[in-house]
């Protein structure tokens, strides 16, 4: 699988018109109680401060009540951006493999990787397009049979963050890795199948002929049925592990992903659930 913005510069030989199914990640293929578990390892490691977990918590709680709007994913990107600066790559890897077995379950929509099945079965390309982490977007879209994904590249110097997103895949930046990876593998956008659940994903949703909201927001789904497409709803999460014959490199670097998904969302109320106790 290749992952992008970093598409793949080789040659293909592959005829004009192939089809491709893009997925937005999080609440699309990524149930959203798949993030809770992180916010702790990390607060524990210093990675995160109270300050930061309860901040971003009020973040997350917005998005998950209602979407979040432009204005929220920039402020969002921003924040992360600052707060991930200095953090050594090999450490949040290595934190997230001593935590595996606490977060692998529930991980994955059953009704999404159905779906992506099902594409696969006919012969569609699956593309996994995030506003997450290229280096760890990848690996869940290979656990999940994904044959490319693009996501936001953060600038890394020494083995750190530097706090500088050097590519964002949000928005129209999605439709720019969209087209170059179009380009690339000689798809026809207007034959291809678009997935997502938030309306800054409509230029995402427009650029191809046959879209669907998941899980929509408010604006989404008035967007969509305005237009008549489809609306499915995906409730189902599973275990990663129950798709993977056995543990891999593969699977402890998609639950990375899953972890820098939560972040792009905002990390989660490990702070909050202590002050409750």
């Amino acid at each position: 699988m290749t992952t992008s913005a970093g598409i793949d510069n080789a040659e293909t030989h592959r005829p004009v018109g192939i089809i491709a199914a893009f997925f937005d990640l999080d609440k699309t293929i990524i149930a959203k109680s798949s993030t809770l578990a992180f916010s702790k390892p990390f607060f524990d490691q210093g990675l995160i401060n109270r300050r930061a977990v309860l901040k971003s918590s009020y973040a997350q709680f917005l998005f998950l009540l209602s979407g979040a709007d432009h204005d929220q994913m920039e402020r969002m990107r921003a924040h992360i951006a600052a707060m991930s600066a200095g953090w050594d790559v090999e450490q949040i890897r290595s934190i997230v493999a001593e935590t595996l077995h606490d977060i692998v379950d529930p991980l994955v929509f059953a009704e999404a990787a159905d779906l992506i099945a099902d594409h696969k079965l006919r012969g569609h390309d699956i593309v996994v397009v995030s506003a997450s982490g290229e280096e760890i977007v990848g690996p869940i879209a290979e656990a999940l049979g994904a044959d490319f994904s693009t996501a936001t590249q953060m600038e890394v110097e020494n083995g750190r963050y530097n706090g500088t997103v050097a590519f964002y895949c949000y928005g129209e930046g999605k439709v720019e890795a969209m087209n170059a990876l179009a380009e690339s593998r000689n798809y026809d956008l207007s034959r291809c199948f678009a997935y997502s659940d938030s309306i800054t994903d409509l230029p995402m949703l427009h650029a191809v002929g046959n879209p669907t909201a998941v899980n929509p927001d408010r604006a989404l789904r008035k967007e969509a049925a305005s237009l008549g497409w489809p609306i499915l709803t995906f409730s189902n999460p599973v275990s990663l592990r129950s798709r993977i014959q056995a543990p891999s490199g593969t699977t402890v670097a998609a639950s990375a992903a899953v972890f820098f998904s939560a972040l792009l969302a905002g990390t989660v109320t490990y702070g909050l659930l202590k002050r409750k106790r």
